[in-house]
C-alpha cells in the first residue's frame, strides 16, 4: 500500500511537471480569450447540435433554429475574438517583455513592491487578465448582431428554410458575417504591424491609479475573475440576442419566442449551475493549485501556469454545462414555455 502511494505521488509529480502540460497552461494564460472561444467553437459545431436534435417531443423547425443558432454563435464568436482578442493578447505580451517602454516608472514600482519583477506581480497579472478577457464582453453586442444575421443564411442553405420577409431574402443571401466582418474589423482596427501602438494604449490603462488600486485590493481573488467576466459576457450577449431576435424581420414569427426562451434558459441554468459546481470544487481546486505551486516552485513561469489553470477551470465547467449537458433540457423546456404562454394568450 505504501509503495502504491509513493508510485501515485511520483506519477502526479511527473504529470504536473510535464513540459507539454506546462506549455499548454502557458499558452492558455497568453491566449485565454482565444482558448475559451476555440473551446466554444468546437462544442457549438458538434456537441450542442447533436444534443438539440436528440431532444424528444420538440417541433423539428424549433430544433433546426436552435442548432443553427449554436453553429452561428460559435462561428461568429470565434471570428470576432480572433480578429480583436489576438492583437490585444500580443500587445499584452509585448508589455510583459518591454514594460519600461510602455509603462510609467511609478506604475512598475507600485506593482512590483513585494515581488521584484512585473511578471511575478499578482496585481499586474490580474490587470492584464481583465484586459484580455474583457474583449469578449465588449464585442458581445456585435456578436449577437452578426449571429442573428447569419442564422437565416444557414437555415436557408442547410434546411432550405425560407426567409420570413421575402423582400429581405436577397439581402440576407448576400450577408457573409463570418468572413467579411473579420476582414473589415481587421482593416478598421489596423492591428497588423501596430502592436506597439496598441501596447501604448493598454499601457495607459494599466497606468491608471484606480485600476491599480482595484487590482491590488483584489489580487487574491484572481482565480475568480475569469468566471465573473464570462458570466457578465454571457448575460450581455443573451440579452442583446433576445432583443434583436424579437425585433428581427428575418426570423419566422412563430419561432422567435422558442429561440429566445432557449437562449435565456440556457444562460440562466449555465451560470447558476456553473457557479454552484465551481464552488463545489473550489476547495479541491485550491488544494490542487497549492500542490502545483509546491512542485513547480522554482519555475520562473509559475504565475503564468496558475493563471492558465484559473482560466481553464471555469471555461471547461461552463462550456461542459452549456454545450453538452443543458441543450436537451433547454430546448424541450423552451418549447413547452412557448406553447404554454401562447395557450394562455388565446384563453
Amino acid at each position: 500500500m505504501h509503495i502504491q502511494n509513493i508510485s501515485q505521488q511520483n506519477f502526479t509529480t511527473r504529470l504536473l511537471k510535464n513540459k507539454t502540460v506546462l506549455k499548454t497552461l502557458e499558452k492558455i494564460s497568453d491566449h485565454g480569450t482565444s482558448f475559451c472561444a476555440g473551446t466554444s467553437l468546437a462544442l457549438s459545431l458538434v456537441m450542442r447540435p447533436v444534443a438539440i436534435f436528440s431532444t424528444p417531443k420538440v417541433e423539428k423547425e424549433n430544433k433546426q433554429y436552435a442548432a443553427t443558432n449554436s453553429i452561428c454563435s460559435g462561428l461568429i464568436k470565434f471570428g470576432i475574438v480572433e480578429a480583436v482578442a489576438l492583437p490585444i493578447e500580443k500587445a499584452v505580451k509585448n508589455i510583459d517583455k518591454y514594460s519600461e517602454k510602455f509603462l510609467d516608472k511609478k506604475t512598475i514600482e507600485n506593482l512590483t513592491k513585494n515581488t521584484g519583477t512585473l511578471t511575478d506581480s499578482r496585481s499586474y497579472k490580474l490587470m492584464t487578465q481583465i484586459i484580455k478577457l474583457s474583449t469578449g464582453f465588449f464585442t458581445a453586442i456585435p456578436k449577437s448582431m452578426l449571429t442573428l444575421a447569419l442564422i437565416p443564411v444557414l437555415m436557408g442553405s442547410i434546411f432550405k428554410t425560407k426567409v420570413q420577409n421575402p423582400k429581405e431574402e436577397k439581402k440576407v443571401q448576400q450577408i457573409t458575417p463570418f468572413t467579411a466582418s473579420n476582414r473589415e474589423i481587421k482593416e478598421k482596427l489596423n492591428f497588423t504591424g501596430n502592436i506597439d501602438k496598441l501596447s501604448k494604449v493598454l499601457g495607459k490603462i494599466i497606468d491608471n491609479k484606480h485600476f491599480q488600486n482595484f487590482a491590488k485590493k483584489n489580487e487574491t481573488k484572481d482565480k475568480n475573475i475569469a468566471k465573473h467576466i464570462t458570466a457578465a459576457t454571457d448575460i450581455l450577449l443573451t440579452t442583446s440576442f433576445a432583443v434583436q431576435t424579437n425585433n428581427s424581420k428575418k426570423i419566422k414569427e412563430n419561432r422567435k419566442k422558442a429561440l429566445i426562451y432557449n437562449n435565456v434558459i440556457s444562460t440562466a441554468i449555465t451560470l447558476g449551475g456553473g457557479y454552484w459546481l465551481d464552488k463545489m470544487i473550489a476547495k479541491g481546486s485550491t488544494n490542487f493549485i497549492e500542490k502545483f505551486k509546491h512542485i513547480n516552485a522554482k519555475d520562473p513561469k509559475l504565475n503564468k501556469y496558475i493563471e492558465g489553470i484559473n482560466i481553464l477551470r471555469p471555461a471547461l465547467i461552463f462550456a461542459g454545462i452549456y454545450y453538452c449537458v443543458l441543450p436537451i433540457f433547454s430546448t424541450y423546456l423552451a418549447e413547452k414555455v412557448d406553447k404554454f404562454i401562447e395557450k394562455q394568450k388565446k384563453s
